[in-house]
């Protein structure tokens, strides 16, 4: 174990431990109202002389992927010899819980029934904190609107209160990131197999994270139409894939596993913590909004971090171990600004009172003939065509991903030379753009087919001609002559340069990250048939086609 924690430190930044003495109480078994058990692992630091267990912090971690493995390193051990208790909890139907695993379905029930337990056990009197990524995150906001007194902090990372939902707008499919998940939890329907916690998934998220399946993934996710794509991953249907291939984040099917609708009512200090190449910061962000706006006083994080990226996780860790947990001793947390943010461009971390700071209003940035990027529009020009080819689907590149195999910032030179990826890039920049806030787009575009997407993408080009993603996004449209295009990017805090080029890419998708668009106006589950789409970008002075940057500093005059 203590050979793993050192592992674990080498492999991210994490906090310095305090203790390599600590203890573990595997199986715990953990009653729910229905009458299901839980199976769980209770963690603890020795306490030091003078200190009993029940004045040390709890960690109340909900997981769906095992309670070993890397995951169970880091939310067991890991957190135990950085001085606080963990009870690391298999969610229903998985890893040796009782019942049947339905994802986003049973975790407001299940949570607050361990809580209850909790409270119970008598080395828990020194306060509850809730903690966990992603999914574990999820499993926070499930109870966070009307979670006991005992609980008093909260750390969601990369996560938000109606996680999948998020990425499912209409006529939009995340089809990389729900088939990840699905992938991903794979092993869950061998509940009856309670493999040692050291053994739990231990091979299986190894070759997630290093891509070993790849091959396999991605001819599944080639698959048409959709509704096979799960049987031909895994040999069966996924009710959750499609559940949500079938339903958006309109449809009222979603009611109970929207939390999004609670988070104003939530009482719990707490402290998000997020990457500015996650695929769920947008909504994240969102959950923050809706804090600040009932009064309540969150803590921010948001680093140059994607998804899976293990100095993210060191973050969370330390936002645990350090402010959350000094809140639960009911000790003054260090003092920090409410927001922090690192800047890319110039690799800094920088405190701010809010999100979105003040002070950066948006400036345009229009798409002109030629490939040019500009801040005044064109009064006339012929728009510019490129063909969508969905049997040949322009790839997605880098930026947010579920895992992390080619997450992040990456050289997009391959995706720009494509015929099918148009680019406008500005003129060389004389001073430094500083740019944080959220990112916004209207294009204006033309299809010969009934209904197309758009993706969008801001880059920063360098000396060397180096186009680095900054943050994207795609939406779905029905064709009506020529037709606005409303997008609003990932947001950023980025500081272009001087001597590089601003440049936004225009596609017609970005495959496999989401669905194709067959381009026959068939219904996305159902389609089949692939055809090219003919798309026109217009850019004058009745259709001025723009990135609207929220900008610091003023912008060159040319």
């Amino acid at each position: 174990m203590t050979v793993m924690g050192r592992v674990a430190e080498l492999l991210a930044p994490l906090p310095p431990a305090t203790t390599r003495k600590v203890t573990v109480e595997r199986g715990l078994r953990i009653p729910m109202d229905d009458g299901v058990t839980l199976l769980a692992d209770h963690w603890a630091p020795r306490p030091a002389a003078g200190t009993r267990l029940d004045q040390i912090p709890v960690v109340l971690v909900r997981t769906a992927y095992g309670r070993g493995g890397p995951l169970g390193l880091l939310y067991g051990p890991v957190l135990a010899e950085r001085g606080v208790q963990v009870l690391l909890v298999s969610a229903r139907g998985t890893f040796g819980s009782g019942g049947e695993f339905l994802a986003m379905r049973n975790e407001r029930e299940d949570g607050l029934a361990t809580l209850r337990w909790l409270d119970d056990q008598p080395w828990a009197g020194a306060g509850v904190i809730l903690a966990g990524s992603s999914y574990f995150g999820y499993t926070q906001w499930a109870v966070a609107d009307v979670a006991p007194p005992s609980v008093k902090a909260m750390v969601p990372h990369v996560t938000s209160s109606r996680l999948a939902l998020g990425l499912m707008p209409p006529g939009r499919f995340d089809l990389e990131t729900i088939v990840g998940f699905s992938w991903n939890t794979a092993p869950q329907r061998r509940r009856d197999q309670q493999l040692p916690a050291s053994q739990e998934r231990r091979g299986y998220l190894l070759r997630a994270t290093i891509g070993a399946d790849r091959r396999r993934v991605d001819r599944a996710m080639s698959t048409l139409p959709l509704t096979d794509v799960d049987t031909a991953l895994l040999g069966r249907d996924s009710r959750f894939y499609q559940e949500l291939l079938h339903h958006d984040q309109d449809d009222p099917y979603w009611t109970v596993a929207d939390l999004s609708g609670t988070v104003g009512d939530v009482q719990v200090p707490m402290s998000l913590v997020g990457g500015w190449y996650d695929i769920f910061l947008p909504d994240q962000l969102r959950d923050y909004t809706n804090l600040m706006t009932a009064g309540r006083a969150p803590r921010l994080t948001i680093g140059p971090w994607w998804h899976a990226d293990p100095r993210g996780m060191a973050a969370s860790v330390s936002e645990t171990v350090g402010w959350a947990a000094a809140l639960a001793r009911g000790d003054e947390p260090e003092q920090r600004g409410p927001v922090r943010l690192f800047v890319m461009g110039i690799d800094q971390w920088r405190d701010v009172e809010q999100w979105p700071p003040t002070g950066y209003p948006h400036q345009p940035w229009h798409l002109r003939p030629g490939g040019e990027l500009g801040p005044t529009p064109t009064s006339s020009a012929e728009p510019t065509p490129f063909v969508y080819d969905p049997s040949d689907p322009t790839p997605s590149l880098g930026g947010p991903k579920l895992n992390p195999g080619g997450a992040g910032p990456v050289d997009n030179r391959p995706l720009e030379a494509r015929p099918d990826v148009l680019t406008f890039t500005s003129h060389t920049l004389d001073a430094d753009l500083e740019v944080i806030g959220d990112v916004t787009a209207e294009v204006w575009v033309r299809t010969d087919r009934p209904d197309g997407d758009v993706f969008v993408r801001l880059c920063d080009v360098d000396e060397n001609g180096r186009s680095t993603n900054l943050c994207d996004e795609l939406v779905h449209f029905t064709a009506d002559g020529i037709t606005k295009a409303a997008l609003r990017l990932s947001p950023t805090a980025h500081v272009f340069r001087a001597g590089h080029r601003i440049r936004v890419q225009v596609a017609g998708g970005a495959f496999p990250r989401f669905a194709r668009n067959l381009g026959g106006g068939e219904p996305l589950p159902t389609a089949t048939t692939p055809y090219e789409a003919h798309i026109e970008v217009f850019h004058d002075a009745e259709h001025p086609s723009v990135v609207l940057l929220p900008t610091k500093e003023p912008r060159p005059s040319r």
